[in-house]
Order: structure tokens, then C-alpha cells, then sequence
């Protein structure tokens, strides 16, 4: 999986939901666009980590605002008297974020120990 095209799709996932979740509720609660905020920050670090010298910082920082993007939206899920429109835009962004985490840990996993395998085949080539 080619990680940092996976993030610039969540960070436009991300940026349509905050889009629809300020329309659907009329264009009145502003407050509606942070997921879209997360969403811009997440899609530029995407792109900047199509460039192989940059992709561990920008991937790093994509999965930092990831977090809190999760994080954030707990808190004020279950908040009373909100529009469906912004329940349904703040469980969206949950599970959004928490699926692109999931998938940051998985690829961040497997990039170390690729890293560990190319330092062992080169360490036995060494040897050998």
C-alpha cells in the first residue's frame, strides 16, 4: 500500500466531510469545517510525503493530526440539542481518523521491519 496516497484520500474524505457537515447545518455552525481543517493538514502532508526524503516526518504529522482528530471529536459527540447533520459529520470524522490511524501503525510497522531486513541482509552480506 503506498501510504501517502492513502492519506491524501483520507485528507480529502475528511475535508468533504467538514464541507457537508457546515451545509447541512445551514451554513451556521463554523464550527462544522474543523474536520475539513484536519483534513487540509492531513491531505498536504500527504502530498508532501510523496517525496521519499520527507515521507517519515510528513507521515508522522499526518498521523498526529489524525489522532487528534479522533481524540477531539469524543468529546463533544453526544453533545445535546446538536443538529443530526453534525452528529452524523462528528461520527463520520471519528471513524475517518481512526481507520487512517489504524492504517498509519500498520504501514509504520511494516516500514521498520523492512528497514530491520535490509539491515540484516546487508550486515550477513557483510559476513558472508
Amino acid at each position: 500500500m503506498i501510504m501517502y496516497k492513502t492519506t491524501i484520500l483520507f485528507g480529502a474524505l475528511l475535508i468533504i466531510t467538514g464541507l457537508a457537515g457546515y451545509l447541512g447545518t445551514g451554513s451556521e455552525q463554523k464550527t462544522a469545517l474543523i474536520p475539513a481543517a484536519f483534513g487540509i493538514v492531513i491531505l498536504i502532508c500527504g502530498l508532501v510525503a510523496a517525496n521519499e526524503s520527507r515521507r517519515m516526518m510528513a507521515m508522522h504529522i499526518a498521523v498526529l493530526f489524525g489522532l487528534l482528530g479522533a481524540i477531539g471529536v469524543v468529546p463533544v459527540l453526544f453533545k445535546e440539542g446538536q443538529p443530526q447533520a453534525a452528529f452524523i459529520s462528528k461520527v463520520v470524522t471519528l471513524i475517518l481518523c481512526v481507520i487512517f490511524v489504524g492504517l498509519c501503525i500498520r504501514s509504520f510497522i511494516a516500514a521498520r521491519k523492512a528497514r530491520e531486513l535490509a539491515a540484516q541482509t546487508e550486515e550477513d552480506d557483510l559476513r558472508g
